[in-house]
């Protein structure tokens, strides 16, 4: 009844195990196109269902299910298929495809997330297909080398063996072999030895990501010569050095360009700033120096701006095109001075501010406060000083804008008490501010504590005074809060125990008083050193048990970067020693003024002394003369 059949989508139709039908697929013999993906099926479609023997069959997706083992010889029954999709099973597939030689109308095979191995080419046949895609991409198997079958394809537009462990060195004859090849991936393949280019002009391949390989020396100043058309280069993780090729700067449809953790050292080149169509620019982790780039004049689509870990020095003197369209700014983690630019509000659309680890001073410019997309601050670990401007961070998760941005865009941020690397989706939804180790000064903000979806804020190592907002039991989503090593003082709010997301707690080292929260739901995993040295906080986790005795608002102790004074605020003890030592003076002035006796007494006690030391000297400078003493 449906033998006339073309096409048949079953896609997340929740099948499990086997077609829910008496006959299979047996009545389907015209059926062109079938897509079974995204269900729990097992092998039995293979074996009894009759899917082998749909010979009309161009297009089968049956990625994302539960198929295992080794590729069903049966698959080569289906000689009229074009496009395979069988990423993500429980597949054992050999990194020659041989089961597959016999489909000479294939174009399009997707075998990632399965498992590859390594077989041996003992019999010298070629495939009768020329592929168009082959992804084969994998979590990590070692398939020893490039497999000869790819030595016969000349119509390859897209090749992804990410994740295979290849060796060996640069396979430049993939490109000069497949003319037509625009997207090569062969991040963490093992690969070595230099960059080597092809002979000839490509001028189709516009996606290039060789990461986290090993290969070392220069980029090739040819780049340009012979890869013209590209629009992203990834080349980070690896151990390139010298400088960045001047060429590279002319190769105008670059869009994308990572060179990350490499060796890479100099100034960053001005030229930088005039490609006119970069909207991604990662240098982080390598060994330039000098000053920032002073502009990005031409450069209208820049978007994502990293540069840390670096030998950077001097000022945040940095101008763009269209400062609008900047979304990330990572500079963190160099010797950048001077202060934060007031004209900082300019990058209004700006998600991601890190500037820690620089020596930065001065105070944050009120300009910082109209960042309202900001979603992730850091500028911690620099000399920083006045009061903490409050603002409303953007706290909703941005869309995506796209697998590239995702999967490139990277920052690390202090959470939980450890530094994590945050990279691709999560991104979008993480809020983060860390403003420890400055010298900010003053209260915390109460307005801090509207930002309902940030997940960590670390306040920590500063000279912060006045209690802890009691706003802060609104930051329902926070994972992460440390505030110790500041002089708060006051009670911890005790509805900071509705805060059920909370891991990381910490209010050490200030001058908090009263009867610490319950230990209930979260707070009960806190342990002593989250409290300690608050001399006036007591219950439990403490050893100090809470009584009638418990003075309710202490004389502040000293707490900053390096330690604990005791009881006593050493400021206050230098003022007051000061003071004092001035009315002492002045109450003896005033005596000797009113009472003309003491005067005359005072004005005799100092004539007699004098006398008594001018004698000393007349009568034993004689005598010290002779030992040398003149």
């Amino acid at each position: 009844m449906m033998t006339s059949l073309k096409t048949l989508y079953l896609r997340r139709c929740k099948l499990d195990g086997r077609i829910p039908t008496a006959q299979g697929f047996l009545n389907l013999k015209n059926l062109e196109f079938l897509d079974l993906s995204s269900n729990t099926l097992n092998n039995s479609i293979f074996q009894t269902m009759g899917l082998c023997d749909l010979h009309h069959l161009q297009v089968l997706y049956i990625n994302d299910n539960n198929l295992s083992g080794i590729l069903p010889p049966s698959l080569a029954n289906l000689t009229s298929l074009q496009r395979l999709h069988l990423s993500y099973n429980h597949f054992t597939i050999p990194m020659s495809l041989s089961p597959l030689y016999n489909l000479s109308k294939l174009k399009y095979f997707d075998g990632s997330g399965n498992e590859i191995y390594a077989e041996e080419d003992y019999q010298n046949l070629n495939p009768k297909f020329q592929l168009e895609y082959l992804s084969l991409s994998g979590p990590g198997q070692d398939a020893g080398a490039f497999p000869k079958f790819l030595y016969h394809q000349f119509s390859l537009q897209s090749l992804d063996l990410t994740n295979i462990q290849i060796k060996g060195e640069f396979p430049n004859w993939l490109i000069e072999n497949n003319t037509y090849l625009q997207v090569l991936h062969l991040e963490n393949c093992s690969l070595s030895g230099p960059f080597l280019l092809p002979k000839n002009s490509h001028v189709n391949l516009s996606f290039l990501s060789i990461s986290m390989n090993h290969f070392q020396g220069q980029i090739p100043s040819e780049i340009r010569a012979r890869l013209p058309g590209l629009n992203i280069l990834f080349m980070s993780d690896n151990g390139f050095n010298g400088s960045i090729p001047f060429s590279l700067g002319n190769i105008s449809s670059l869009q994308w360009l990572d060179l990350s953790n490499n060796i890479l050292q100099g100034q960053i080149p001005g030229w930088i700033g005039k490609m006119s169509s970069l909207e991604f620019l990662n240098l982080s982790g390598n060994n330039f120096s000098g000053c920032l780039p002073p502009r990005f004049g031409t450069s209208s689509n820049l978007r994502y701006v990293y540069l840390s870990r670096n030998k950077l020095q001097g000022p945040i003197a940095m101008t763009f095109y269209d400062s609008s369209k900047i979304s990330a700014l990572d500079l963190s983690h160099n010797n950048l001075t001077g202060t934060i630019p007031e004209w900082i509000d300019r990058l209004f659309n700006l998600r991601f501010l890190l500037l820690s680890y620089n020596n930065l001073e001065g105070e944050i410019p009120i300009q910082l406060s109209r960042l309202d997309q900001l979603t992730v601050i850091d500028l911690s670990h620099n000399h920083l000083s006045g009061n903490i401007i409050s603002w409303m961070m953007h706290t909703h998760p941005f869309p995506s804008d796209g697998y590239v941005s995702s999967s490139q865009q990277s920052f690390e941020f202090t959470t939980k008490n450890v530094s994590l690397s945050y990279r691709g989706s999560i991104i979008q939804y993480f809020t983060g501010i860390d403003f420890s180790f400055n010298n900010f000064t003053g209260e915390i903000p109460p307005e801090i504590g509207n930002l309902s979806m940030i997940k960590a804020l670390n306040l920590s190592h500063n000279s912060l005074t006045g209690p802890i907002p009691p706003t802060f039991w609104n930051l329902k989503e926070i994972e992460s809060l440390d505030l110790s090593y500041n002089k708060l003082d006051g009670e911890i709010p005790p509805r900071l125990t509705e805060l059920f997301s909370l891991e990381v707690f910490s209010v050490a080292h200030n001058n908090l008083s009263g009867k610490i929260p319950a230990r209930v739901a979260q707070f009960a995993t806190f342990d002593e050193s989250c409290y300690k040295d608050n001399p006036f906080l007591c219950g439990e986790p403490l050893p100090k048990i809470c009584g009638a005795a418990m003075p309710s608002s202490p004389t502040p102790t000293s707490t900053n970067n390096e330690g604990n004074s005791g009881f006593m605020d050493m400021e206050v003890f230098y003022v007051t020693f000061l003071v004092t030592y001035i009315m002492v003076l002045l109450v003896i002035g005033a005596v000797l003024y009113i009472n003309s006796y003491w005067r005359r007494a005072w004005f005799h006690f100092i004539e007699v002394c004098i006398n008594n030391c001018y004698y000393f000297l007349v009568d034993n400078l004689p005598i010290l003369s002779k030992f040398g003493f003149s």
